[in-house]
């Protein structure tokens, strides 16, 4: 992965979004013709699936151990000794570190993006709290211990804060303001909530917290992938069901009360290691990682057997006791898995919930970043245990465990074929009715009423007001037309307008949106021939404010390309433009969104069509 900004060469750190220069650049066709050829230049293949680690070491006082070496460092992959061939450390800001920061250039008006500037690139920390199953009381004594730390807060590490109910809600995106932070703990966004399934039977209870819980965790996994370096997830939590992520879920229960099948949640942050197979401008294979440590929490705080309440006489059955001690070290383990399988740590039994909080953020802003090229060249797609000390007494060490050696060959073969398929099935594009993306290769197709397809996924993205994704980082520059319009009635609407019945007849303004992503996120597949595809989908949907479709239009682009082209593709990005209509009477909120089908990667950002100027035209259109 290569930072444009910089020139700096990453393998999976990267995640920089050159603002001010892509504010500016062109649609890319006419970017291209101004861009020189580059020169041919000799290729070769190279393989070097470079793995990377972050390791927090503390000590016996739980306090962040720093100044260590490469040479302090011991690790093993699958019991045999690796070379590590770098190492960073990674400490936390200071406020006088933030005050030096350059701001983030202006945005042009009219001009929106999904893109949120994060002061600092090395740790992020994300609270959690989860409503789902936990006590009222429980989430109102957290909501004020929340409160608490974030008064004395100091400036430095950002933290965003998400609260879970029915669905995923992004309370405040990452700020490392204390009072932009404790602003949004004390609105009504941040009330306890009561929301949550409601079966008298637990097995069905169970489907549903899972199912609600892998969305929910999906959906956080897409928001933070486009924020660099690692994120410390606090996840506040009354009870974990029957599942944990990864490769701990446990088929069926025995001996815990009330015990019923599990299905594991699997990895929601994208923290596997696949390996793309494009070596250009001098890239190496590249290995993709969200870095999200899970931080799990027992939001009930210090929990003591119901059998001794005073409010009772004589001692507690014995039955019930054990029943009370198995399921506290049953929800205790499942906690402690969920944070090994991450590199994280658990905490329970503690009424202290502002200092977790604070220790997490020291403890987990404070982190080695080691790497090395693993010994083992056959890739099988076999998880692989990793094993780290540190020659210092002591000292606890926390980081992921493993990873999947994940051969993608055969997966590309697959994806080329379906590829071809959807593209024959659309039909060749026509560019008299329609534009197409401004690089070469593409093939453009669109459509309206956008269908949604069960929970979860792109889809469930582009709904109103859900969290958005930052995997693909873009920004959408507006362009209202001066004319309002209207259709008359029992008239055939106009080409590419696709107003629902409730709005067709009524006064509507055109809009144009030229979207404008950046490249470093798509995924292709490479034929035998060296010539790359991809697939990725346009979408813009307009919405009332109680979340009724008003408009849609979904348009799907076939990238067939050479290696200049290719070259070019990363280079500058790409983009498309898109006309949407939008009543003119009326409230209403403009959805854009980017999918990769091939990764299934997304970006999406919304804007209330209130702030949209007239007679001002946003970033990528044509001035003249």
């Amino acid at each position: 992965m290569l930072d444009l900004c910089s020139g700096r060469r990453y393998l999976i750190f990267a995640s920089c979004f050159c603002l001010g220069t892509m504010i500016g650049l062109p649609p890319i066709a006419a970017a291209q013709q101004a861009v020189p050829e580059i020169p041919p230049v000799p290729s070769f293949t190279v393989t070097a699936r470079e793995v990377l680690l972050d390791v927090v070491v503390t000590d016996a006082h739980g306090q962040p151990v720093t100044g260590l070496t490469a040479g302090d460092f011991h690790l093993t992959e699958e019991r045999l000794p690796q070379t590590i061939l770098h190492m960073d450390e990674h400490r936390p800001m200071s406020q006088s570190d933030v005050a030096r920061l350059e701001a983030a250039p202006p945005i042009p008006p009219n001009t929106f993006t999904n893109y949120t500037p994060v002061a600092n690139a090395d740790a992020s920390t994300v609270i959690l709290i989860d409503a789902l199953d936990t006590p009222v009381d429980a989430q109102m004594y957290l909501r004020d211990e929340l409160i608490r730390y974030l008064k004395n807060m100091q400036p430095g590490t950002p933290i965003a804060i998400f609260q879970l109910d029915t669905e995923m809600r992004l309370i405040q995106g990452f700020s490392s303001d204390p009072k932009v932070l404790l602003a949004a703990a004390e609105s009504k966004r941040n009330e306890p909530s009561l929301a949550g399934p409601h079966y008298s039977n637990p097995y069905f209870y169970n489907l549903s917290r899972l199912g609600r819980l892998r969305v929910a965790m999906q959906t956080m996994g897409a928001y933070l992938a486009g924020f660099p370096g690692r994120k410390n997830l606090i996840w506040f939590t009354g009870k974990v069901p029957v599942t944990v992520f990864g490769e701990y879920a446990s088929g069926l229960l025995r001996g815990i009360p009330g015990g019923y099948g599990s299905t594991s949640v699997g990895n929601p942050f994208r923290d596997e290691f696949t390996v793309s197979q494009d070596n250009v401008l001098g890239l190496t294979d590249e290995l993709r990682l969200s870095r999200v440590a899970v931080y799990p929490v027992d939001a009930r705080g210090l929990q003591a057997d119901p059998g001794f309440s005073a409010s009772r006489s004589g001692p507690p059955a014995a039955a019930e006791t054990m029943a009370f001690a198995q399921e506290q070290q049953y929800n205790q383990t499942k906690l402690d898995q969920v944070a090994e399988s991450t590199g994280g740590k658990a905490f329970y039994n503690t009424n202290g919930l502002k200092q977790v909080i604070a220790q997490v953020v020291n403890g987990g802003s404070n982190y080695y970043t080691l790497s090395y090229s693993s010994s083992n060249t056959e890739w099988h797609g076999e998880f692989r245990n990793i094993k780290v000390a540190v020659d210092r007494p002591g000292v606890k060490l926390e980081y992921r465990p493993g990873y999947y050696a994940i051969n993608r060959d055969g997966q590309e073969k697959k994806q080329i074929a379906t590829l071809k398929r959807r593209k024959d099935s659309q039909g060749e594009f026509n560019p008299q009715a329609e534009r197409t993306a401004a690089t070469s290769g593409g093939q453009n197709q669109g459509q309206g009423a956008l269908l949604k397809t069960g929970p979860g996924g792109f889809a469930a993205a582009m709904d109103l007001g859900a969290v958005p994704p930052t995997e693909i980082v873009f920004f959408a520059g507006l362009k209202p037309d001066d004319q309002i319009e209207r259709i008359a009635k029992n008239a055939p609407r106009p080409g590419g307008n696709y107003l629902q019945t409730q709005w067709r007849n009524k006064p509507y303004r055109n809009y144009q949106i030229h979207v404008h992503a950046e490249a470093n996120r798509i995924e292709f597949v490479r034929a035998a021939d060296g010539e790359r595809h991809g697939e990725i989908e346009f979408v813009a949907v307009v919405y009332t404010s109680n979340g009724e479709t008003v408009n849609s239009i979904d348009k799907t682009v076939h990238f067939d390309l050479k290696e200049d082209d290719y070259r070019r593709f990363i280079q500058f990005g790409f983009g498309l433009d898109l006309p949407i209509a939008i009543p003119v009477k009326g409230s209403y909120f403009l959805r854009v969104g980017v999918h990769d089908t091939i990764s299934n990667e997304a970006g999406a950002l919304e804007v209330p069509v209130d702030q949209i100027k007239q007679g001002v035209t946003g970033a990528g259109f044509d001035k003249n």
